[in-house]
């Protein structure tokens, strides 16, 4: 776990190792500073040095001081730059390691969760790297050399703090073991509540249409409720760090000035030794409590970096097949005894004996009804998930053979969702095709029936879609997803009732550009109106994960009770 979230710090090793160097430094000063301290008042004072060894000393202890300092003021410096880089390079890990999830594996993580470990996760490592590098490194050195100069200069009293020591490390050990759990249950109620946010946000308009506001609002206050009682939960056990080290910090204080009185008064300590020692006492002690409060830190980390090594060690579902040289040379799909599961066990198959021939260049049509798993049988076809028994043949080659880049480039998909990013109509255009030029992108939106409406707005192609695409409709959308999947000019084309929001007239032009200008590119529509599917070459009819039938229109409206009972239902409607 640690090792991959250290790999993370790459191009900031540098400050990660000065961070530590520096503080040495730092370190060194600070426990010299009592020794001079203890000069001063025994030989300066109580000596024969005078004002003259006192004003040399002093000016030693301020040169000291400045140099410490400026050793604590860059190594806070460099720590901070080293924190951030490593929280920007794991921000980033994550990041491409979610690009390279399969849909399965996407389903593992929800949205909210893995949204909590790229932001609250990786501050909560961030800090805690920050801390490690310079107060975990400070606070070691401080106690071990403040621990020996205490007792060159009194071994009887030293005995007092390693009295201490322990009952620090049983109260440490205590408090940690309780709090991490803790924290866990803490960060669940997080995801819940980024959730219950994130659902909101996306159905925002939803909940205005129903009059929703007073339930989502409650529903947020119980999430954010939640959160509250955890962290209360969580914390209750950590804030009883700081009184158990005050109470030891003054404890062992007070018997130090108590003994060490006893001793100035026999005559076998001198009040230089008991300041400086009393010095040096406060540095272990504050030590201590800096370790607390790393260990601490390090409690409430854990269970950030379990969760962003979790995600790190995630194995995508899907990768790139053995053969790189692989090229789909045409648009002929094979479907050989498919059958699927999201689960990966046979008795919860929701394909089952799929087997099917499309040539390359076909038109075919998908319909069925809801629930009859037409999108998941599509989106085999593009690897967006696995077979779990059998094998899909795409341009003569199994698809788990050709790399994913490559596969998805020569199959677009419209998926259900129509989903648009920020940014202008051109922007969201080129995802097809980065280097499309502009006659390319007028070509396809004009075959995506989307050319006349995108020359309406006042900047055409150059309009800025807001986020999500805010600024057009839903029959908007989906047309402006076909154009940019057209600019693939792809082999295989796959339609997810990606016309279900236009009209029929605009479905009906679509389909015709389709005929005249994708002449050799396979094409599935997949439709709940037989309009949509009526003209195409083949049609298959689902139910229930089976195909129930394949052929042409007028083949299934005398062969197949389904597609009769469909058509007739739109027909019926359509008359009425």
């Amino acid at each position: 776990m640690i090792k991959k979230i250290a790999s993370c710090i790459g191009e900031y090793k540098k400050y990660t190792i000065l961070t530590p160097v520096i503080i040495i430094g730092e370190v060194l000063m600070e426990i010299l500073i009592p020794f001079v301290m203890a000069q001063i008042i025994n030989v300066g004072i109580k000596g024969s040095g005078g004002v003259q060894y006192i004003v040399k000393m002093g000016l030693l202890m301020i040169l000291m001081a400045t140099f410490s300092l400026i050793c604590g003021t860059l190594a806070g410096k460099y720590a901070a730059v080293a924190g951030m880089g490593l929280a920007k390079n794991l921000r980033q890990k994550l990041f491409d390691k979610v690009q390279d999830f399969s849909f399965k594996n996407v389903d593992k993580f929800s949205t909210a969760s893995l949204v909590t470990r790229l932001t609250t996760d990786v501050t909560n490592t961030q800090n805690a790297f920050m801390m490690i590098i310079r107060t975990a490194v400070r606070a070691p050195m401080m106690m071990i050399g403040a621990t020996i100069m205490a007792l060159v200069t009194n071994a009887q009293l030293s005995v007092i703090f390693f009295i201490a020591i322990p009952v620090l490390g049983i109260a440490l050990w205590l408090i940690g073991s309780h709090a991490h759990p803790r924290f866990q249950k803490m960060l669940k109620k997080y995801d819940a509540m980024n959730a219950s946010v994130q659902e909101n946000l996306i159905a925002i308009r939803v909940v205005k249409a129903f009059v929703r506001e007073k339930y989502e609002n409650e529903k947020f206050e119980a999430s954010a409720d939640d959160v509250r009682k955890a962290q209360l939960y969580a914390e209750k056990i950590v804030v009883l760090n700081n009184p158990i080290m005050q109470l030891v910090m003054y404890a062992c204080i007070t018997s130090i000035v108590w003994f060490g009185g006893q001793l100035i008064i026999g005559q076998s300590m001198d009040v230089g030794q008991l300041s400086s020692f009393i010095s040096y006492v406060t540095q272990i002690l504050m030590s201590l409590m800096m370790i607390s409060f790393i260990f601490i830190m390090c409690v409430i980390s854990r269970a950030s970096f379990a969760r962003i090594a979790e995600v790190l060690g995630e194995t995508p579902d899907i990768e790139d097949g053995p053969d790189k040289d692989a090229v789909l040379k045409d648009g002929s799909i094979v479907f050989e005894n498919v059958s699927f599961s999201y689960h990966d066990t046979a008795d919860t198959y929701i394909l089952s004996d799929i087997n099917l021939e499309i040539s390359s260049g076909e038109t075919i049509g998908i319909i069925g009804g809801t629930g009859s798993s037409k999108t998941s049988l599509v989106q085999l076809i593009p690897r967006l998930y696995d077979t779990t028994a059998g094998n899909v043949i795409a341009g003569g080659h199994n698809v788990k053979d050709y790399t994913l880049e490559h596969l998805r480039n020569e199959v677009a998909m419209v998926l259900q969702n129509n989903v648009l990013f920020s940014g202008t109509i051109k922007d969201n255009l080129r995802w097809g095709n980065k280097n499309a030029t502009d006659e390319e992108i007028t070509e396809a939106c004009k075959a995506a029936q989307a050319h006349d409406f995108i020359m309406s707005f006042p900047k055409g192609y150059d309009t800025d879609l807001g986020q999500g695409g805010v600024n057009v409709s839903g029959g908007q959308k989906q047309r402006l997803c076909i154009a940019r999947a057209l600019l693939k000019k792809p082999k295989i084309i796959i339609l997810d009732d990606s016309t279900s929001a236009v009209d029929t007239a605009t479905d009906s032009k679509i389909r015709q550009a389709f005929r005249e200008q994708l002449s050799d590119t396979t094409t599935i529509i997949i439709a709940q109106r037989v309009s949509s599917v009526c003209d195409a070459d083949k049609i298959i009819v689902l139910d229930d994960g089976r195909i129930n039938g394949i052929g042409t229109h007028e083949q299934l409206l005398e062969s197949n009770e389904i597609y009769r009972e469909v058509y007739q239902s739109q027909q019926k409607g359509s008359d009425e």
